[in-house]
């Protein structure tokens, strides 16, 4: 009897690391909306479109108990904002025509959406009534039209706004939309605003009813200019006589008002001690009026969103925490219960996106650090989450490079943290380049979440992402400790950080290479002029670099003299600190190759800046390329351009790591 005998070579099989390609696959969901009962969710779902170059959006009902899908709209331009109606036969939603947002209306049970506005500047944010007879919404005015020949006279006032605006600023006010007659009337009127959200930033401060239908909370804003945003208090309503009443009696600061769903309390942000430099805090008081009192003081976390429980007792909250994203319950009277996540980290860059339903169910959108964010449902605050989608399922399923979150004692006492990504198959015996990817805002956070850093880590990188004083996710000392000193300590803490991971054993100090967008950008031209012997190459996105640029012409203006206690112009002592602070007073020492990006249409960080650390390279001959992106906004938000910044990131460090 003969055997064959077969050898068989073991040969393995490799997983796919990740590319631009797969980044522009990830599905992006956004305002998970609970209907009141908790049997369905409503959440927008966004894929990218590169051959229109465009994000086409759906709005897909997800059945909790199976997990089943229904796309409710597809096909419309600009789909957003669902909303329930209070029992849940019809969803409110925004989608564009011609251009600008308008109110829709989709029956549950069976026909299309109506169009329900036609306003000629769009809506801008939308609030069904408890009786479900009404929508209230915000739009914009429109600019007083003129005739004879005034009518070519452009001229129009300035005031505290953005070096970019072209026309006279017009407030946005209130107005009630029938939800069975389709017609609509003002609510208000005046040179006086609700405020707008001018991305990135949280949502517009929302419009909230009392449970009796009969009172609308929001907030108002003394003008239609940016730069006076801060000047905004909590006003109330009555809708049948139009009459306004002030909440608190404070006139600055305040926002996002929310009614209890027994309507005896109001929730709102407050800055701590009113002062913007602290951290927000969610205060309640009642609806006849008041300050009230905190009730997050004890958390110490930068909160950013309030949504009241069922039982009106205790209001559910959220802030960046350390290297996630914490939720907490919070009751009017003692200490907060944190909701256990793992390692979900809930989507919130500036707000939590998440909504409660009337028996406590929550649902939220959330990332893990080798996946993009999914749908997540919580059965209560007490439960374990459970995902609900698996959109992005295919990427998750990609050789991924691990994260983990260091912790070190920093700078001049702070205890810090940040976030390390490896490159797949990491050996500690090996040398690798090291990346820095500073996050922006000041006031935000890196968190293990999946994003840009994992594309870099995918080229053989370590990603080394720091949280720098002035982060919002170690407490209120830790954020305010930027005040007036904006580039200094926290370049400390930055390279203390680096020091840190130095010890480990593992990095290349020969290619060491630091970047960042918006204030990212800032901390890597600060780290490059001050730091200079360090650095291989540098990519600065966006980059603040003069800080006396970002006072006179970005959006947020003269709210920026907060930074040194106020107008650098009335006071020398605060102009050398505006000039001293500012990464462009430095970059004569700069020597590392650096990529330059920015948007000639930003009106958060002005072009201006990148023109001037563009000339400082060149005149010293330092290696630099400058890219414009002929965009509004602060970072491209259509595929195309956001693919172009990843691919030219991606191939300067190339470049110049080696």
């Amino acid at each position: 009897m003969r055997f064959l005998v077969v050898f068989c070579l073991l040969v393995p099989v490799f997983a796919e690391r990740l590319t631009l390609e797969h980044m522009g696959r990830i599905v992006r969901l956004a305002d998970p909306q609970i209907s009141p009962d908790g049997s369905s969710i409503a959440v927008i779902v966004t894929r990218a479109n590169f051959d229109d170059n465009r994000n086409d959006a759906q709005l897909v009902l997800v059945d909790p108990a199976t997990k089943a899908q229904r796309i409710l709209v597809h096909g419309r331009r600009g789909v957003s904002s669902p909303r329930w109606s209070p029992n849940a036969d019809r969803i409110a939603f925004l989608a564009q025509v011609d251009g600008k947002a308008q109110i829709f209306v989709l029956p549950m049970n069976g026909g299309d959406a109506t169009p329900m506005t036609t306003t000629p500047r769009g809506v801008q944010q939308i609030a069904w009534s408890p009786d479900g007879l009404k929508i209230a919404y915000v739009t914009e005015d429109e600019p007083e039209k003129v005739s004879g020949p005034e009518r070519h006279n452009k001229s129009f006032e300035i005031g505290n706004n953005d070096f970019l605006v072209t026309a006279a600023q017009v407030p946005s006010h209130l107005w009630i939309l029938s939800a069975l007659q389709g017609t609509s009337e003002r609510l208000t009127s005046g040179t006086w605003t609700l405020p707008k959200s001018m991305p990135p930033s949280p949502p517009a401060s929302s419009i909230s009813w009392s449970p009796d239908s009969k009172m609308i909370a929001f907030a108002k804003a003394a003008t239609a200019y940016t730069g006076d945003s801060d000047q905004s208090n909590i006003q109330l309503i009555n809708v049948e006589t139009r009459a306004l009443k002030a909440l608190t009696g404070r006139a600055r600061n305040e926002s996002q008002p929310v009614y209890s769903p027994d309507g005896m309390q109001i929730s709102y942000w407050y800055p701590r001690g009113g002062d913007p430099r602290n951290v927000n805090e969610i205060f309640t008081t009642s609806p006849g009026g008041g300050e009230g009192s905190s009730v997050t003081r004890t958390i110490d976390r930068n909160v950013m969103r309030s949504i009241w429980m069922p039982d009106s007792k205790s209001v559910l909250v959220s802030a960046n925490d350390g290297t996630g994203v914490g939720m907490w319950v919070q009751p009017l009277e003692g200490a907060a219960r944190r909701i256990t996540l793992g390692k979900i980290v809930p989507t919130a860059p500036f707000w939590l996106e998440a909504s409660v339903a009337a028996r406590g169910q929550i649902a939220f959108v959330g990332s893990e650090p080798a996946s993009p964010a999914e749908l997540y449902l919580l059965t209560s605050a007490a439960a374990k989450p459970q995902r609900l989608t698996e959109f992005n399922k295919a990427l998750s399923e990609l050789e991924i490079g691990r994260t983990e979150t260091v912790n070190w004692a920093g700078a001049d006492g702070f205890k810090q943290d940040g976030v390390v990504t490896y490159p797949p198959e990491f050996d500690a015996t090996k040398k690798y380049p090291l990346v820095l990817y500073i996050h922006g805002g000041p006031r935000s956070a890196s968190k293990e979440v999946f994003g840009r850093t994992q594309l870099f880590a995918s080229q053989g990188w370590v990603v080394f992402e720091p949280n720098y004083r002035g982060s919002d996710n170690l407490g209120n000392a830790f954020q305010a400790a930027i005040w007036n000193d904006a580039g200094a300590g926290p370049g400390r803490d930055v390279i203390s950080g680096v020091e840190f991971l130095k010890k480990r054993g593992w990095i290349d100090e020969s290619r060491m290479a630091v970047s960042g967008w918006s204030y990212g950008g800032y901390m890597t031209v600060w780290l490059l002029g001050n730091y200079p012997k360090m650095w291989r190459a540098a990519v600065a996105g966006a980059a603040v670099t003069d800080l006396l640029d970002q006072y006179n012409l970005g959006d947020a203006n003269v709210r920026r003299g907060n930074a040194w206690g106020g107008s650098p112009w009335t006071d020398r002592k605060r102009m050398k600190a505006a000039e001293e602070q500012s990464p462009i007073h430095y970059a004569t020492n700069i020597k590392a190759p650096t990529l330059i990006m920015s948007l000639t249409g930003d009106y958060r960080v002005t072009v201006t800046q990148s023109y001037k650390l563009y000339h400082a390279l060149r005149d010293n001959n330092v290696p630099t390329q400058f890219i414009g992106y002929p965009l509004s906004g602060h970072s491209p938000a259509d595929p195309v351009h956001a693919r172009d910044v990843d691919r030219r990131w991606i191939d300067w460090l190339k470049t110049h790591l080696k």
